[in-house]
C-alpha cells in the first residue's frame, strides 16, 4: 500500500483572486499558524477571499442546575406532582367515601382538631399551586464550553486564470484541511516491535513509532480586523457542479467551511482577537495565563 501524501498548491505569498474595489475588511485572510497562533513562516501562502452569504461565530456555554433534583419532588415525584396540581384531593374524597361511618368516626376521633379526612383534604388543597423550586436548588453552575465554531462560505472566482485563482486556492485549502501524512499501516503492537528492533531507541523515535501520521495544519482567519487563531477545519463542502471552463477547471466556487478553535476560549483569548492589533499582542492571546503574561 503506497504512502498517502496530499499535494499542496505551489508556495506563494498570496493565493486567490484579485478583488480590486472591494473594501479590504471584507476580504478574509487565511494562513497557517502554530499552536500559539503565530504564523509558521513569513513566506507561507495566504489565501485571500471574501465571505458570502452568512458568516456566523457560534459560542456555546454549558450552564447546569445540579441541585434541581434535591427537592421533595425527587423522592416521590408522582405524589409531589399530584399535590401541586391538586389532583390528589379527589382521591382523598373517594377514599373517605369508601370508609364506613364507623371507620370515619374512628379516624375523626383519633385526630385532634377536627376530622382526619377533612384535615387531609384541606392540606392537599393548600398544596395546590405551590412548587418545590427555590433559588438555591435552581442555581446554575458553569460546567464548561465547547470550542468556538466559525461557519463561513468562501468565494473563489477566476477573473483571468482559473488555475491560479481558483484551482490553486482550492488545493491549498484542502492541503490545510487534510492530514499532512498518513502512515500506510501500523498499530501499537507493530510500532513497539519496530522500535524494539531499531538501533535508534530514543524518546523521539518512540513517539514517531507510536504516532506515525501527521495531523492537519492549524490556521488563522483574519476578517474585519479580527484574527481568530489557532483554528482547525472541521468540514468543507466542494460543489462539483460549479461553473468550469472547457478544460474542466473551476471558474467559480462557493465553499461552505466550518472552522473551530483548537480549544475553548477565555476572556483573554477573545480580547486578543479584537482589532486593531489582532491575536497575541498585549497578553499572550490564548495561552496568556499559562505563559504568565498579563491578562484582562
Amino acid at each position: 500500500m503506497d504512502t498517502m501524501v496530499v499535494t499542496a498548491a505551489a508556495p506563494m505569498r498570496e493565493v486567490g483572486s484579485l478583488w480590486d474595489g472591494l473594501n479590504p475588511n471584507l476580504i478574509a485572510s487565511i494562513y497557517e499558524v502554530d499552536h500559539h497562533g503565530d504564523p509558521v513562516s513569513d513566506v507561507a501562502p495566504i489565501l485571500r477571499c471574501p465571505f458570502v452569504d452568512d458568516a456566523n461565530l457560534e459560542m456555546t456555554f454549558n450552564w447546569q442546575s445540579p441541585f434541581e433534583n434535591s427537592g421533595a419532588g425527587s423522592l416521590t415525584p408522582s405524589l409531589s406532582a399530584m399535590l401541586q396540581s391538586g389532583m390528589v384531593q379527589p382521591i382523598i374524597e373517594n377514599v373517605r367515601g369508601v370508609l364506613s361511618s364507623d371507620e370515619r368516626k374512628k379516624f375523626d376521633e383519633s385526630t385532634p382538631g377536627g376530622g382526619w379526612a377533612d384535615q387531609t383534604a384541606a392540606a392537599a388543597e393548600h398544596a395546590r399551586g405551590r412548587t418545590g423550586i427555590t433559588k438555591l436548588n435552581s442555581t446554575q453552575v458553569f460546567t464548561g464550553m465547547a470550542p468556538i465554531k466559525l461557519d463561513v462560505t468562501l468565494m473563489l472566482r477566476a477573473w483571468r486564470d482559473p488555475q491560479a485563482e481558483v484551482e490553486d486556492a482550492l488545493n491549498l485549502l484542502m492541503d490545510w484541511a487534510m492530514p499532512r501524512y498518513l502512515a500506510p499501516e501500523g498499530t501499537l503492537l507493530t510500532a513497539a516491535m519496530e522500535w524494539a528492533g531499531s538501533d535508534n531507541k530514543t524518546a523521539t523515535s518512540l513517539v514517531e513509532a507510536a504516532l506515525p501520521s501527521t495531523a492537519p495544519a492549524l490556521l488563522a482567519v483574519k476578517y474585519k480586523q479580527r484574527t481568530f487563531a489557532p483554528l482547525v477545519i472541521e468540514s468543507i463542502g466542494v460543489p462539483l457542479n460549479s461553473p468550469s471552463d472547457s478544460a474542466g477547471r473551476f471558474v467559480q466556487l462557493q465553499l461552505p467551511v466550518t472552522f473551530a478553535t483548537l480549544t475553548a476560549w477565555d476572556g483573554a483569548g477573545w480580547e486578543g482577537a479584537q482589532p486593531p492589533n489582532g491575536f497575541n499582542v498585549n497578553h499572550g492571546g490564548l495561552y496568556g495565563n499559562v505563559q504568565g503574561l498579563p491578562s484582562y
